[in-house]
């Protein structure tokens, strides 16, 4: 029942952040010393995922590039002396067996994750939104792959949020088997206040059963007019248990402008050096 395969749905324009994504993708910028999608793919491996599975866009080659290996400059580092950072670039490429799929519709979450259907089929998989970063001791991912298990079927992260935000995500209700661990019944994706059926929201971390590709076969376009992955779990979850988990750690909105700045300053300021740089910035603007 082990976890090997983890799917990242990279393929969105990054319209949010525009125009710097035109030519470069939204999970290349820099999160404090290294890119966005770097914190999501460390999770997974943490996680017990051998096999990382892109669902790309033409525009993501540079996800390729940053996974690949660079002769010319591990060369240059090497005959310059700067043996850490050779060594550090070699193992960038060596970190995890990477796999790219084209989604070439923007259709959804739903149509990316079906993308990886080739791949993943017939056995469990994980699901990461690289957008979502979390900190914590035990990685997120490695939370849900534990609930699923002990107790089978797919698993949802879970996070209570406040009524102006409960519109942004999508929403599930349940029964309460354990502290922080329900039975999935209800979800709906990005409701109105009125019809949401609880203040959880699921984010950007799954463990997916294999039956939720025949589901979104015939899902058809949801909120937005994309084919919705929350949907389909809703489906999944008549015929096999969904768990939802309030998850254990730290959560960083990368997805919008504020939300990455915020992240970058909030990271800095755990690092010593960095720390100060950010706080002399700011006591100079008193």
């Amino acid at each position: 029942m082990t976890v090997k395969k983890c799917l990242f749905p990279v393929a969105g324009l990054g319209t949010r952040f525009l125009p710097v994504t035109k030519e470069i993708a939204k999970e290349m910028l820099p999160l404090v010393n290294r890119p966005i999608i770097s914190y999501g793919v460390e999770e997974a491996l943490s996680s017990g995922c051998e096999d990382i599975v892109m669902i790309t866009g033409r525009t993501k080659r540079s996800i390729e590039n940053y996974f690949d290996r660079s002769f010319e400059l591990e060369e240059i580092l090497k005959s310059r002396g700067k043996l850490e950072l050779y060594y550090k670039m070699i193992h960038i490429s060596e970190m995890a067996e990477m796999m790219y799929i084209r989604q070439r519709e923007p259709l959804g979450l739903g149509h990316a994750v079906l993308c990886g259907e080739p791949v993943c089929k017939g056995e469990y998989f994980g699901v990461i939104l690289p957008d979502d970063v979390f900190v914590g001791e035990v990685p997120v991912l490695s939370q849900l792959v534990k609930v699923h298990e002990r107790l089978g079927g797919s698993v949802v992260a879970l996070e209570k949020v406040s009524d102006n935000d409960v519109s942004r995500y999508g929403i599930a209700a349940g029964e309460e088997k354990e502290p922080g661990i329900f039975r999935i019944n209800d979800m709906i994706e990005k409701p109105k206040l009125s019809e949401a059926p609880s203040r959880y929201a699921i984010m950007g971390r799954y463990v997916l059963s294999p039956e939720i590709f025949p589901i979104l076969h015939n899902q058809q376009a949801g909120a937005g007019g994309e084919i919705q992955l929350t949907d389909a779990i809703r489906e999944l979850a008549k015929s096999e248990p969904v768990w939802g988990v309030v998850y254990e750690g730290r959560r960083f909105d990368c997805g919008t402008q504020k939300g990455w700045l915020s992240a970058n300053i909030q990271l800095a300021l755990e690092d010593e050096d960095l720390r100060k740089v950010v706080m002399d910035i700011v006591n100079s603007q008193k």
